[in-house]
Protein backbone atom coordinates (compact mmCIF):
# COMPACT_ATOMS: atom_id res chain seq x y z
CA UNK A 1 0.00 0.00 0.00
CA UNK A 2 2.84 2.35 0.59
CA UNK A 3 3.83 1.95 -2.88
CA UNK A 4 0.46 3.18 -4.32
CA UNK A 5 -0.63 6.53 -5.26
CA UNK A 6 -2.70 8.15 -2.74
CA UNK A 7 -5.81 9.74 -4.50
CA UNK A 8 -7.99 9.57 -1.52
CA UNK A 9 -9.18 13.24 -1.55
CA UNK A 10 -11.65 14.69 -3.34
CA UNK A 11 -11.83 18.08 -5.04
CA UNK A 12 -14.63 20.52 -3.34
CA UNK A 13 -15.13 23.97 -2.79
CA UNK A 14 -11.51 24.73 -4.17
CA UNK A 15 -9.50 22.39 -2.20
CA UNK A 16 -8.86 18.82 -1.97
CA UNK A 17 -10.27 17.54 1.05
CA UNK A 18 -10.80 13.86 3.08
CA UNK A 19 -13.54 11.97 2.21
CA UNK A 20 -16.13 12.44 5.30
CA UNK A 21 -15.77 8.23 5.70
CA UNK A 22 -12.65 6.30 4.40
CA UNK A 23 -13.97 3.80 1.73
CA UNK A 24 -10.59 3.01 -0.14
CA UNK A 25 -10.46 1.53 -3.38
CA UNK A 26 -7.66 0.39 -5.22
CA UNK A 27 -7.02 1.53 -9.06
CA UNK A 28 -6.19 -1.74 -10.86
CA UNK A 29 -2.86 -1.10 -13.82
CA UNK A 30 -4.98 -3.71 -16.96
CA UNK A 31 -1.91 -4.34 -18.03
CA UNK A 32 -0.78 -6.11 -15.02
CA UNK A 33 -3.40 -6.73 -12.48
CA UNK A 34 -1.74 -4.67 -10.11
CA UNK A 35 -2.38 -1.95 -8.09
CA UNK A 36 -1.16 1.48 -8.88
CA UNK A 37 -3.53 3.62 -6.77
CA UNK A 38 -5.83 4.25 -4.03
CA UNK A 39 -9.01 6.19 -3.82
CA UNK A 40 -11.71 7.02 -1.97
CA UNK A 41 -15.52 6.15 -2.57
CA UNK A 42 -17.20 8.89 -1.44
CA UNK A 43 -20.86 8.82 0.39
CA UNK A 44 -23.79 11.29 0.78
CA UNK A 45 -22.16 13.77 2.87
CA UNK A 46 -19.40 14.00 0.51
CA UNK A 47 -22.08 14.64 -2.31
CA UNK A 48 -23.97 17.03 -0.32
CA UNK A 49 -20.71 19.20 0.39
CA UNK A 50 -20.06 19.49 -3.34
CA UNK A 51 -23.54 20.30 -4.39
CA UNK A 52 -23.38 23.20 -1.80
CA UNK A 53 -20.48 24.32 -2.65
CA UNK A 54 -21.60 24.25 -6.49
CA UNK A 55 -24.85 25.96 -5.70
CA UNK A 56 -23.08 28.36 -4.09
CA UNK A 57 -20.60 29.24 -7.07
CA UNK A 58 -23.29 29.83 -9.23
CA UNK A 59 -24.94 32.83 -9.37
CA UNK A 60 -21.41 34.38 -9.66
CA UNK A 61 -20.16 32.21 -11.74
CA UNK A 62 -23.22 32.81 -14.74
CA UNK A 63 -23.22 36.53 -13.87
CA UNK A 64 -19.18 36.44 -14.70
CA UNK A 65 -19.00 38.65 -18.92
CA UNK A 66 -18.57 35.21 -21.10
CA UNK A 67 -15.34 36.58 -22.18
CA UNK A 68 -14.20 36.02 -19.01
CA UNK A 69 -15.33 32.23 -19.03
CA UNK A 70 -13.51 31.91 -22.60
CA UNK A 71 -10.58 33.39 -20.93
CA UNK A 72 -10.54 30.92 -17.98
CA UNK A 73 -11.39 28.07 -20.23
CA UNK A 74 -8.28 28.65 -23.25
CA UNK A 75 -5.87 28.83 -19.51
CA UNK A 76 -7.68 25.18 -19.05
CA UNK A 77 -6.43 23.92 -22.46
CA UNK A 78 -2.85 25.56 -22.35
CA UNK A 79 -2.08 24.04 -19.11
CA UNK A 80 -3.78 20.87 -20.46
CA UNK A 81 -1.69 20.60 -23.20
CA UNK A 82 1.86 21.41 -21.12
CA UNK A 83 0.66 18.42 -18.88
CA UNK A 84 -0.35 15.68 -21.43
CA UNK A 85 2.33 13.45 -20.65
CA UNK A 86 1.24 12.96 -17.06
CA UNK A 87 -2.32 12.32 -18.30
CA UNK A 88 -1.26 9.92 -20.92
CA UNK A 89 0.60 7.98 -18.27
CA UNK A 90 -2.57 7.83 -16.34
CA UNK A 91 -4.37 6.71 -19.04
CA UNK A 92 -2.46 4.06 -19.38
CA UNK A 93 -2.12 2.84 -15.81
CA UNK A 94 -5.87 3.32 -15.10
CA UNK A 95 -7.46 1.89 -18.28
CA UNK A 96 -4.59 0.29 -20.49
CA UNK A 97 -4.26 2.57 -23.60
CA UNK A 98 -1.06 2.05 -24.96
CA UNK A 99 2.05 4.14 -24.31
CA UNK A 100 1.65 6.19 -27.82
CA UNK A 101 -2.43 5.88 -28.42
CA UNK A 102 -2.82 7.35 -25.07
CA UNK A 103 -0.59 10.74 -25.91
CA UNK A 104 -1.82 10.81 -29.55
CA UNK A 105 -5.36 9.86 -29.55
CA UNK A 106 -6.68 9.59 -25.81
CA UNK A 107 -5.27 12.69 -24.69
CA UNK A 108 -5.39 14.66 -27.89
CA UNK A 109 -9.45 13.85 -28.00
CA UNK A 110 -10.04 16.47 -24.86
CA UNK A 111 -7.49 19.33 -26.70
CA UNK A 112 -9.64 18.62 -29.65
CA UNK A 113 -12.75 19.08 -27.89
CA UNK A 114 -11.11 22.11 -25.78
CA UNK A 115 -10.63 23.62 -28.97
CA UNK A 116 -13.59 23.33 -30.59
CA UNK A 117 -15.80 24.41 -27.69
CA UNK A 118 -13.68 27.53 -27.61
CA UNK A 119 -14.28 28.13 -31.62
CA UNK A 120 -18.02 28.03 -30.65
CA UNK A 121 -18.19 29.80 -27.90
CA UNK A 122 -17.02 33.00 -29.75
CA UNK A 123 -19.54 33.11 -32.22
CA UNK A 124 -22.30 31.95 -29.58
CA UNK A 125 -25.22 34.65 -29.26
CA UNK A 126 -26.53 34.28 -26.53
CA UNK A 127 -29.91 36.41 -27.05
CA UNK A 128 -30.70 35.72 -30.72
CA UNK A 129 -33.88 36.87 -32.33
CA UNK A 130 -36.13 34.45 -33.06
CA UNK A 131 -36.60 35.58 -36.83
CA UNK A 132 -37.50 38.24 -39.32
CA UNK A 133 -41.40 37.82 -39.00
CA UNK A 134 -41.30 38.94 -34.93
CA UNK A 135 -38.57 41.36 -34.55
CA UNK A 136 -39.53 42.03 -30.86
CA UNK A 137 -39.04 38.08 -29.81
CA UNK A 138 -35.81 37.50 -28.30
CA UNK A 139 -34.30 33.37 -27.61
CA UNK A 140 -32.02 33.77 -24.34
CA UNK A 141 -29.53 31.28 -23.93
CA UNK A 142 -28.68 30.65 -20.18
CA UNK A 143 -26.77 28.77 -17.80
CA UNK A 144 -29.37 25.27 -16.33
CA UNK A 145 -27.93 25.64 -12.59
CA UNK A 146 -25.85 22.91 -11.08
CA UNK A 147 -24.66 20.08 -13.32
CA UNK A 148 -24.44 16.02 -12.21
CA UNK A 149 -21.48 14.87 -14.56
CA UNK A 150 -21.05 11.31 -14.85
CA UNK A 151 -18.02 9.86 -17.17
CA UNK A 152 -17.08 6.71 -18.06
CA UNK A 153 -13.65 4.65 -17.84
CA UNK A 154 -13.03 4.09 -21.64
CA UNK A 155 -12.37 7.98 -23.37
CA UNK A 156 -11.77 9.61 -20.24
CA UNK A 157 -10.37 12.80 -21.37
CA UNK A 158 -12.83 13.01 -24.34
CA UNK A 159 -16.36 12.06 -22.00
CA UNK A 160 -14.94 14.75 -19.30
CA UNK A 161 -13.86 17.69 -22.05
CA UNK A 162 -17.41 16.98 -23.43
CA UNK A 163 -19.02 17.43 -20.30
CA UNK A 164 -17.12 19.74 -17.73
CA UNK A 165 -15.58 22.48 -20.98
CA UNK A 166 -18.93 23.31 -21.84
CA UNK A 167 -20.55 23.29 -18.62
CA UNK A 168 -18.07 26.26 -17.54
CA UNK A 169 -18.62 28.32 -20.76
CA UNK A 170 -22.24 27.99 -20.10
CA UNK A 171 -21.98 29.59 -16.81
CA UNK A 172 -23.18 26.17 -14.93
CA UNK A 173 -21.17 25.28 -11.92
CA UNK A 174 -20.35 21.34 -11.69
CA UNK A 175 -20.12 18.04 -9.94
CA UNK A 176 -18.00 15.37 -12.13
CA UNK A 177 -18.46 12.02 -10.93
CA UNK A 178 -15.60 10.21 -12.59
CA UNK A 179 -15.49 6.13 -13.75
CA UNK A 180 -13.92 4.89 -10.09
CA UNK A 181 -12.51 2.14 -12.59
CA UNK A 182 -10.18 4.93 -14.62
CA UNK A 183 -10.61 8.06 -12.19
CA UNK A 184 -6.53 9.05 -12.15
CA UNK A 185 -6.79 11.17 -14.92
CA UNK A 186 -9.87 12.95 -13.66
CA UNK A 187 -8.44 14.32 -11.21
CA UNK A 188 -5.53 14.88 -12.65
CA UNK A 189 -7.72 17.66 -14.77
CA UNK A 190 -9.17 19.08 -11.60
CA UNK A 191 -5.60 19.89 -11.12
CA UNK A 192 -5.48 21.69 -13.83
CA UNK A 193 -8.69 23.41 -13.47
CA UNK A 194 -7.53 24.90 -10.23
CA UNK A 195 -4.24 26.20 -12.01
CA UNK A 196 -6.18 27.53 -14.49
CA UNK A 197 -7.93 30.17 -11.57
CA UNK A 198 -11.57 28.37 -12.35
CA UNK A 199 -13.26 29.62 -9.16
CA UNK A 200 -13.75 27.65 -5.87
CA UNK A 201 -17.21 26.26 -5.87
CA UNK A 202 -17.38 26.05 -9.90
CA UNK A 203 -15.96 22.99 -10.13
CA UNK A 204 -15.87 19.59 -7.97
CA UNK A 205 -15.20 16.12 -7.87
CA UNK A 206 -16.20 13.86 -6.07
CA UNK A 207 -15.43 9.37 -7.00
CA UNK A 208 -17.81 6.71 -5.90
CA UNK A 209 -19.66 4.45 -7.61
CA UNK A 210 -22.60 3.92 -9.76
CA UNK A 211 -24.87 3.02 -6.94
CA UNK A 212 -23.27 5.68 -4.59
CA UNK A 213 -22.56 8.92 -5.88
CA UNK A 214 -24.08 8.33 -9.17
CA UNK A 215 -27.10 7.94 -7.54
CA UNK A 216 -26.74 10.66 -5.18
CA UNK A 217 -26.23 13.12 -7.82
CA UNK A 218 -29.24 11.71 -9.60
CA UNK A 219 -31.94 12.18 -7.20
CA UNK A 220 -30.00 15.26 -5.61
CA UNK A 221 -33.03 18.58 -5.47
CA UNK A 222 -30.21 20.98 -5.98
CA UNK A 223 -28.74 19.02 -9.44
CA UNK A 224 -30.60 20.75 -12.12
CA UNK A 225 -29.47 18.46 -14.78
CA UNK A 226 -27.35 14.88 -15.18
CA UNK A 227 -24.93 14.60 -17.79
CA UNK A 228 -23.88 11.14 -18.21
CA UNK A 229 -22.18 8.58 -20.35
CA UNK A 230 -22.13 5.02 -19.99
CA UNK A 231 -24.26 1.99 -20.30
CA UNK A 232 -27.82 2.33 -21.89
CA UNK A 233 -28.88 0.04 -18.50
CA UNK A 234 -27.24 2.41 -16.26
CA UNK A 235 -28.99 5.43 -18.50
CA UNK A 236 -32.20 3.79 -17.29
CA UNK A 237 -31.82 3.44 -14.13
CA UNK A 238 -30.75 7.39 -14.09
CA UNK A 239 -33.58 8.41 -15.65
CA UNK A 240 -35.83 6.67 -13.63
CA UNK A 241 -33.66 8.57 -10.44
CA UNK A 242 -34.08 11.72 -12.17
CA UNK A 243 -37.37 11.66 -12.82
CA UNK A 244 -38.99 12.73 -9.76
CA UNK A 245 -37.18 16.17 -9.76
CA UNK A 246 -38.05 16.60 -13.27
CA UNK A 247 -34.05 17.42 -13.96
CA UNK A 248 -33.21 18.33 -17.66
CA UNK A 249 -31.28 14.37 -18.12
CA UNK A 250 -28.77 14.17 -21.45
CA UNK A 251 -27.62 10.68 -22.03
CA UNK A 252 -24.89 9.06 -24.25
CA UNK A 253 -25.38 5.44 -24.21
CA UNK A 254 -24.12 2.18 -25.97
CA UNK A 255 -24.00 1.32 -29.26
CA UNK A 256 -24.03 -1.57 -32.31
CA UNK A 257 -22.73 -0.08 -35.23
CA UNK A 258 -23.33 -1.24 -38.54
CA UNK A 259 -20.79 -0.61 -41.34
CA UNK A 260 -22.25 -1.17 -44.44
CA UNK A 261 -19.78 -2.54 -47.22
CA UNK A 262 -20.78 -2.68 -50.65
CA UNK A 263 -18.88 -4.17 -53.61
CA UNK A 264 -18.17 -1.04 -55.15
CA UNK A 265 -16.22 0.24 -52.08
CA UNK A 266 -12.54 1.48 -51.89
CA UNK A 267 -9.89 -1.57 -51.59
CA UNK A 268 -9.30 -0.72 -47.98
CA UNK A 269 -12.66 -0.16 -46.72
CA UNK A 270 -12.77 -3.59 -45.00
CA UNK A 271 -9.35 -3.00 -43.42
CA UNK A 272 -10.52 0.43 -42.24
CA UNK A 273 -13.80 -1.34 -40.69
CA UNK A 274 -11.63 -4.11 -39.02
CA UNK A 275 -9.04 -1.71 -37.67
CA UNK A 276 -11.59 0.67 -36.36
CA UNK A 277 -13.57 -2.06 -34.65
CA UNK A 278 -10.18 -3.10 -32.63
CA UNK A 279 -8.90 0.25 -32.12
CA UNK A 280 -9.29 1.54 -28.44
CA UNK A 281 -9.31 -2.38 -27.72
CA UNK A 282 -12.94 -2.29 -28.67
CA UNK A 283 -13.81 -0.46 -25.96
CA UNK A 284 -15.58 2.67 -28.23
CA UNK A 285 -19.40 3.13 -28.28
CA UNK A 286 -18.97 3.94 -31.68
CA UNK A 287 -17.12 0.87 -32.90
CA UNK A 288 -18.20 -0.07 -36.03
CA UNK A 289 -18.96 -3.77 -34.69
CA UNK A 290 -21.14 -5.72 -36.84
CA UNK A 291 -19.49 -5.19 -41.00
CA UNK A 292 -22.53 -6.23 -43.23
CA UNK A 293 -21.02 -7.13 -46.72
CA UNK A 294 -22.61 -7.29 -49.89
CA UNK A 295 -22.37 -11.34 -50.60
CA UNK A 296 -20.06 -10.30 -54.30
CA UNK A 297 -17.27 -8.85 -52.16
CA UNK A 298 -18.51 -11.20 -48.77
CA UNK A 299 -16.10 -13.93 -48.95
CA UNK A 300 -12.74 -11.37 -49.92
CA UNK A 301 -14.19 -9.16 -47.40
CA UNK A 302 -13.86 -12.13 -44.57
CA UNK A 303 -10.28 -12.95 -45.59
CA UNK A 304 -9.31 -9.25 -44.98
CA UNK A 305 -10.75 -8.68 -41.83
CA UNK A 306 -9.73 -12.04 -40.36
CA UNK A 307 -6.17 -10.85 -41.74
CA UNK A 308 -6.33 -7.51 -39.92
CA UNK A 309 -6.87 -9.16 -36.44
CA UNK A 310 -4.22 -11.26 -37.31
CA UNK A 311 -1.99 -8.72 -37.70
CA UNK A 312 -3.08 -7.11 -34.48
CA UNK A 313 -0.54 -6.76 -32.04
CA UNK A 314 -1.77 -6.48 -28.92
CA UNK A 315 1.18 -5.80 -25.47
CA UNK A 316 1.02 -4.11 -22.54
CA UNK A 317 0.12 -0.47 -22.60
CA UNK A 318 3.52 0.40 -20.99
CA UNK A 319 5.12 -0.04 -23.94
CA UNK A 320 5.41 2.42 -27.00
CA UNK A 321 4.26 0.83 -30.75
CA UNK A 322 0.93 0.86 -32.96
CA UNK A 323 -0.49 -2.83 -30.67
CA UNK A 324 -3.74 -2.46 -28.90
CA UNK A 325 -3.54 -2.88 -25.30
CA UNK A 326 -6.03 -4.69 -22.52
CA UNK A 327 -9.76 -4.63 -21.94
CA UNK A 328 -9.99 -2.01 -18.54
CA UNK A 329 -11.14 -4.62 -16.00
CA UNK A 330 -11.12 -8.75 -14.84
CA UNK A 331 -14.92 -8.44 -14.79
CA UNK A 332 -14.74 -6.77 -18.22
CA UNK A 333 -12.55 -9.51 -19.60
CA UNK A 334 -14.72 -12.56 -18.48
CA UNK A 335 -17.62 -10.57 -19.69
CA UNK A 336 -15.80 -10.66 -23.57
CA UNK A 337 -14.70 -14.20 -23.12
CA UNK A 338 -18.12 -15.36 -22.43
CA UNK A 339 -19.55 -13.52 -25.52
CA UNK A 340 -17.26 -15.01 -27.89
CA UNK A 341 -17.82 -18.46 -26.79
CA UNK A 342 -21.80 -17.56 -27.31
CA UNK A 343 -20.63 -16.77 -31.02
CA UNK A 344 -19.00 -19.98 -31.08
CA UNK A 345 -21.99 -21.90 -29.39
CA UNK A 346 -24.24 -20.22 -31.65
CA UNK A 347 -22.85 -21.43 -35.17
CA UNK A 348 -20.82 -18.50 -36.09
CA UNK A 349 -17.55 -19.21 -38.13
CA UNK A 350 -14.47 -18.11 -36.18
CA UNK A 351 -12.23 -17.00 -38.44
CA UNK A 352 -9.58 -15.40 -36.25
CA UNK A 353 -9.34 -14.66 -32.42
CA UNK A 354 -11.48 -16.65 -30.37
CA UNK A 355 -11.36 -17.13 -26.29
CA UNK A 356 -7.92 -17.12 -24.15
CA UNK A 357 -4.89 -15.04 -23.45
CA UNK A 358 -3.44 -14.13 -26.59
CA UNK A 359 -0.25 -16.42 -27.40
CA UNK A 360 2.58 -15.12 -25.01
CA UNK A 361 0.86 -13.09 -22.65
CA UNK A 362 0.27 -14.76 -18.89
CA UNK A 363 -1.02 -11.87 -17.32
CA UNK A 364 -3.25 -8.54 -17.77
CA UNK A 365 -6.83 -8.28 -19.09
CA UNK A 366 -5.74 -9.16 -22.73
CA UNK A 367 -8.30 -9.92 -25.22
CA UNK A 368 -7.81 -11.58 -28.68
CA UNK A 369 -8.74 -10.08 -31.66
CA UNK A 370 -11.13 -11.73 -32.69
CA UNK A 371 -13.80 -12.48 -36.14
CA UNK A 372 -16.92 -14.22 -36.55
CA UNK A 373 -18.29 -14.83 -40.35
CA UNK A 374 -21.86 -16.13 -41.48
CA UNK A 375 -23.36 -14.52 -38.25
CA UNK A 376 -26.95 -13.82 -38.34
CA UNK A 377 -28.17 -10.76 -36.84
CA UNK A 378 -30.38 -12.33 -34.04
CA UNK A 379 -26.97 -13.88 -32.74
CA UNK A 380 -26.10 -12.73 -28.91
CA UNK A 381 -22.47 -11.56 -30.50
CA UNK A 382 -24.68 -9.23 -33.11
CA UNK A 383 -27.43 -7.97 -30.50
CA UNK A 384 -25.29 -7.08 -27.54
CA UNK A 385 -22.26 -4.71 -26.99
CA UNK A 386 -19.29 -6.85 -26.56
CA UNK A 387 -16.89 -3.45 -25.80
CA UNK A 388 -14.28 -5.55 -26.69
CA UNK A 389 -12.10 -6.17 -29.99
CA UNK A 390 -14.46 -8.62 -31.73
CA UNK A 391 -15.92 -8.10 -35.49
CA UNK A 392 -18.93 -9.80 -36.85
CA UNK A 393 -19.45 -10.11 -40.54
CA UNK A 394 -22.63 -10.08 -41.86
CA UNK A 395 -23.92 -10.88 -46.10
CA UNK A 396 -26.57 -8.81 -47.36
CA UNK A 397 -28.27 -9.08 -50.96
CA UNK A 398 -30.06 -5.83 -51.43
CA UNK A 399 -29.44 -2.01 -50.07
CA UNK A 400 -33.03 -2.71 -48.61
CA UNK A 401 -31.57 -6.03 -46.83
CA UNK A 402 -28.69 -3.98 -46.04
CA UNK A 403 -30.68 -1.13 -44.33
CA UNK A 404 -33.13 -3.35 -42.39
CA UNK A 405 -29.83 -5.53 -40.80
CA UNK A 406 -28.30 -1.99 -39.81
CA UNK A 407 -31.80 -0.54 -38.18
CA UNK A 408 -32.35 -4.18 -36.79
CA UNK A 409 -30.98 -2.99 -33.03
CA UNK A 410 -32.22 -1.21 -29.94
CA UNK A 411 -29.15 1.26 -30.35
CA UNK A 412 -28.59 3.57 -32.83
CA UNK A 413 -25.73 5.48 -32.48
CA UNK A 414 -23.15 5.57 -35.21
CA UNK A 415 -23.42 3.84 -38.85
CA UNK A 416 -21.21 3.81 -41.21
CA UNK A 417 -21.16 3.03 -45.31
CA UNK A 418 -18.43 2.35 -47.83
CA UNK A 419 -19.22 2.51 -51.44
CA UNK A 420 -18.15 4.92 -54.55
CA UNK A 421 -21.77 5.61 -55.73
CA UNK A 422 -22.73 8.88 -53.72
CA UNK A 423 -26.13 8.55 -54.67
CA UNK A 424 -26.43 5.57 -53.13
CA UNK A 425 -24.34 6.83 -49.91
CA UNK A 426 -26.63 9.58 -49.66
CA UNK A 427 -30.07 7.38 -49.61
CA UNK A 428 -28.66 4.77 -47.42
CA UNK A 429 -27.35 7.68 -45.08
CA UNK A 430 -30.97 9.34 -44.68
CA UNK A 431 -32.62 5.83 -44.40
CA UNK A 432 -29.83 4.84 -41.02
CA UNK A 433 -31.95 5.38 -37.77
CA UNK A 434 -28.90 6.80 -35.86
CA UNK A 435 -27.48 9.96 -34.71
CA UNK A 436 -24.15 9.88 -36.43
CA UNK A 437 -23.43 8.56 -39.89
CA UNK A 438 -19.36 8.33 -41.29
CA UNK A 439 -18.86 7.17 -45.08
CA UNK A 440 -15.73 6.27 -47.03
CA UNK A 441 -13.43 6.64 -43.79
CA UNK A 442 -14.19 10.41 -43.23
CA UNK A 443 -14.26 12.26 -40.07
CA UNK A 444 -17.01 14.05 -39.13
CA UNK A 445 -16.22 18.04 -38.77
CA UNK A 446 -15.02 20.08 -36.36
CA UNK A 447 -17.70 20.73 -33.73
CA UNK A 448 -20.07 17.92 -35.03
CA UNK A 449 -22.54 16.64 -32.55
CA UNK A 450 -21.58 13.19 -31.04
CA UNK A 451 -24.63 11.46 -29.70
CA UNK A 452 -27.76 8.56 -30.98
CA UNK A 453 -31.16 7.69 -30.93
CA UNK A 454 -32.97 4.75 -29.55
CA UNK A 455 -31.20 2.92 -26.86
CA UNK A 456 -28.11 4.97 -27.35
CA UNK A 457 -29.61 8.33 -25.68
CA UNK A 458 -30.22 11.42 -27.26
CA UNK A 459 -27.33 13.69 -26.07
CA UNK A 460 -25.51 16.42 -28.21
CA UNK A 461 -22.53 16.54 -27.24
CA UNK A 462 -19.61 18.53 -29.17
CA UNK A 463 -19.36 22.29 -30.85
CA UNK A 464 -22.45 24.24 -30.97
CA UNK A 465 -25.18 21.76 -30.04
CA UNK A 466 -22.81 20.63 -27.06
CA UNK A 467 -23.17 24.42 -25.76
CA UNK A 468 -26.59 24.26 -25.72
CA UNK A 469 -26.91 21.10 -23.75
CA UNK A 470 -25.78 22.81 -21.05
CA UNK A 471 -28.30 25.47 -21.43
CA UNK A 472 -31.98 26.36 -21.60
CA UNK A 473 -33.76 28.88 -23.89
CA UNK A 474 -35.96 31.40 -23.00
CA UNK A 475 -38.40 33.08 -25.08
CA UNK A 476 -38.65 36.46 -24.79
CA UNK A 477 -41.24 39.10 -26.52
CA UNK A 478 -41.85 42.37 -26.46
CA UNK A 479 -37.81 43.10 -26.33
CA UNK A 480 -36.63 46.72 -27.00
CA UNK A 481 -34.04 46.39 -29.62
CA UNK A 482 -33.32 49.76 -29.55
CA UNK A 483 -32.04 49.75 -25.60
Amino acid sequence: MTDLLDKREFYIDGAWVAPAAARDLEVIDPSTEEPVAVISLGGQEDTDRAVAAAKRAFPAWAATPPAERLAVVEKVLEIYQRRAPDMAWAISHEMGAPQDMSLDDQVDAGAYHTKNFITAFRDFRFIRPLGEHAPTSMVAWEPVGVVGLITPWNWPMNQVTLKVIPALLAGDTCVLKPSEIAPLSSMLFAEILHEAGVPAGVFNLVNGDGAGVGSQLSVHPDVEMISFTGSTRAGIAISKAAADSLKKVCLELGGKGANIVFADADDKAVVRGARHCFYNSGQSCNAPTRMLVERAAYDRAVEVAAKVAQETAVASAHQPGKHIGPVVSRPQWEKIQGLIQAGIDEGARLVAGGTGLPEGVNRGYFVRPTVFADVTNDMTIARQEVFGPVLTIIPFDSEEEAVAIANDTPYGLTNYVQSQNGARRNRVARQLRSGMVEMNGISRGAGSAFGGVKMSGRAREGGVMGLEEFMDSKAISGWDVDA
